[in-house]
């Protein structure tokens, strides 16, 4: 028996390889898309069963030679993971347009493209999943986060407006705020005196997106907002 297909955009140290350990681990032949093929390659060899296509999420003739290539060789795609994210930072006078039409178009044009892609084949079939993992900017926009809010809001409008075309054709598409500082090198080295409960540990975030993506039919969530018990909000 052929294994569903799972598509994670954007794999990297965090939710998008938890999010691909998560599905590969339930039975998923998971597909990984990414713009590094070195990176690709390594992450084959961490995550097993798992095949790399190269891919930039915000060029649409990639995003259309990708996904050809995904359906040519394993077959369509019943859920989409977008964890695609371009995060430039800073207010008024640190950004400008070209920050903002970046972040554009890898958090809200590259959702729409992977969507184009992906529902066909999910509305043939009269099921399909289509996850994205957003942010708390998504929610509201600070001074700092003048692109980043901006795109964020973006691909929140995007992803409500195919959940409300798409649900009645059988198809859940739900956002997925994380609101809190995710645990990575990074982060960690840049918060080295936040305690280890500071920090939203992306194998968490992995089973409560899973959760959502299995959900009856009777009993549909759009949005979950996750966050470390101890964050302001």
């Amino acid at each position: 028996m052929q294994k569903p297909i799972c598509v994670v955009v954007g794999i990297g140290p965090g939710n998008g390889s938890a999010l691909a350990r998560r599905w590969a681990s339930e039975g998923y032949r998971v597909v990984l898309l990414g713009r590094d093929p070195a990176r690709l390659a390594d992450w084959e060899e961490k995550i097993p069963g798992s095949k790399g296509f190269v891919c930039d999420a915000a060029d649409p003739e990639s995003v259309t030679s990708a996904y050809a290539s995904v359906r040519a060789e394993l077959g369509s795609v019943e859920t989409l993971l977008y964890n695609a994210g371009s995060g430039v930072w800073g207010g008024l006078d640190a950004v400008d347009e070209n920050a903002l039409l970046d972040s554009l178009r890898v958090d809200a044009v590259g959702l729409l493209l992977a969507a184009k892609q992906v529902v066909p084949d999910m509305r043939a079939a009269g099921r399909g999943t289509i996850a994205v993992i957003g942010a708390g900017a998504a929610w509201r926009g600070r001074a700092s986060t003048l692109a980043f809010a901006s795109a964020k809001a973006a691909q929140r409008s995007i992803a409500q407006s195919l959940a409300r075309e798409l649900g009645p054709r059988g198809i859940h598409v739900f956002y997925v705020v994380i609101d809190g500082v995710i645990d990575l090198p990074r982060t960690r080295a840049r918060m080295a005196n936040k305690p280890d409960e500071f920090f939203l540990q992306p194998d968490d975030i992995a089973l409560s997106v899973w959760d959502v993506a299995h959900q009856p039919r009777t009993a549909w969530s759009f949005e979950i907002d996750l966050r470390p018990f101890g964050e302001s909000w």
